[in-house]
């Protein structure tokens, strides 16, 4: 009979303690902002049309002339810009933008399902989306920085479009919601002992 109560015990010793409210909505209100971002970063990639110089515009995929008399004329092949290392560039600037959105996926993967499948394993989950959060935020920032690079001779404030704005709102966002989701898990989780992987 003891050991029969013991192993009746057992599972209620490790049952892991409900979380409150607001510690709840806290974490969906970051999975939401993290929901929202992805599809905000999609649209500035895949639009891609990030700077307006004079009567030109330059994006990730194409290269456009406007005049006032005919609709813009644009090229795929970056090299009519006449910009040095513009199509090289561009491409590393796509796959690397391509890249923090994928990342992101990965990690507002593990950050529903530590919220889902509750488990010994949840907390692990949440820090490791966390940390993809943060190496999209690099990513992202990279890929911007590369593309003013590049440009840095026709960028102006007033030149940049919406869509470049987009994706730097979503490069803060990545970087936001990654230190959030680290510290919400700290406070209700302080870093008592080390963790075995």
């Amino acid at each position: 009979m003891t050991a029969i109560g013991v192993q009746a015990r057992r599972p209620l010793g490790q049952r892991q303690p409900r979380r409150s409210f607001f510690e709840s909505f806290i974490r969906t209100l970051i999975i939401t902002c993290v929901a929202l971002t992805v599809v905000l970063s999609s649209v500035s990639i895949c639009d891609g049309h990030w700077l307006l110089a004079e009567d030109r515009v330059f994006g990730l995929w194409h290269f456009c002339i406007t005049t006032n008399l005919s609709a813009p004329m644009c090229f795929r092949d970056l090299g009519q810009a006449h910009v040095p290392g513009l199509a090289v560039g561009m491409g590393l600037v796509r796959s690397v933008g391509a890249l923090a959105v994928v990342t992101t996926i990965f990690g507002l993967e593990l950050l529903m399902v530590s919220q889902v499948c509750e488990d010994k394993h949840s907390r692990r989950k949440w820090v490791l989306g966390s940390i993809l959060l943060l190496v999209s935020f690099v990513l992202s920032s990279g890929g911007l920085l590369g593309f003013v690079i590049l440009l840095r001779n026709q960028v102006t404030l007033i030149g940049f479009t919406l869509m470049f704005w987009c994706e730097f709102t979503a490069s803060f966002l990545f970087f936001l919601n990654a230190i959030s989701g680290l510290h919400i898990n700290s406070i209700t989780h302080p870093w008592e002992r080390p963790w075995k992987f």
